[in-house]
């Protein structure tokens, strides 16, 4: 029996094969499961049907992945919600845009479903390793990061950061004072298995230290390793 019952997915594609083939897979998988093949319905039905993943098509009529994702990530019901791009497009600077919206995983068609129910199982169970009390609230010198509202505030001031930004604050606190590679961000922020994109990672950098502000030399860059957050209280 599978242990994943109870776990709601929400598909959207606008091709009914590819919505079939999926709600098939994962209900086998022990999912509970919901196609979306109009994504104008998207908001609506998501917010009644109440999932715990978004399966989202990027190359869709009348309103894209990317879009959706937007709208997802601007609800206060739903901006937690893991989300996993599916799409033809398999180009790198794709691939990069679609986890920069905040996307949990990105596969790309024509896919293996046991590979997808594979990627599913791996997302909830980090969600499960991370859902303790004491990690909903991350602080460092004045920079509070809640997991639960999806907020960041820096000396009590609100700012605004994107969800990559969001899941690469947030890695750099929980381990703070040690050293991350930018491959080691990549994989665990980007969820990549490759090093071949390592000058994203000094873009996001550079983005969030101008967000945090004062606290901007908090992020301290290790010549020729990567960054970490100064943990002065190790000191």
């Amino acid at each position: 029996m599978s242990t994943h019952t109870g776990k709601r997915i929400l598909v959207v594609d606008d091709e009914p094969d590819v919505t079939e083939l999926i709600s098939y897979k994962l209900k086998r998988e022990g999912y509970e499961v919901e196609v979306i093949n109009d994504p104008l319905e998207i908001m609506g039905r998501a917010r009644d049907f109440n999932p715990d993943l978004f399966i989202l098509d990027i190359m869709m009529p009348d309103l894209d992945g990317l879009k959706i994702s937007r709208m997802l990530r601007s609800d206060k019901e739903l901006n937690a919600v893991p989300i996993i791009f599916l799409t033809a497009r398999g180009e790198v600077e794709d691939r990069i845009r679609g986890l920069e919206s905040g996307a949990a995983d990105y596969i790309s068609k024509p896919f293996d479903t046991k590979e997808l129910a594979l990627r599913i199982g791996l997302i909830f169970k980090r969600m499960e390793h991370g859902s303790g009390k004491d990690k909903l609230q991350l602080q460092v010198e004045g920079i509070l990061l809640d997991e639960e509202t999806h907020r960041v505030t820096v000396e009590g001031e609100l700012i605004e950061l994107t969800a990559t930004e969001f899941k690469l604050l947030k890695l750099l606190i929980q381990r703070k004072g040690k050293v991350q590679s930018r491959e080691n961000l990549l994989v665990n922020v980007w969820n990549y298995d490759t090093g071949t994109e390592t000058r994203t990672i000094d873009t996001h950098i550079r983005r969030l230290r101008e967000k945090l502000h004062d606290r901007a030399g908090l992020i301290e860059t290790v010549r020729g390793v990567g960054y970490r957050i100064n943990d002065n209280e190790s000191l």
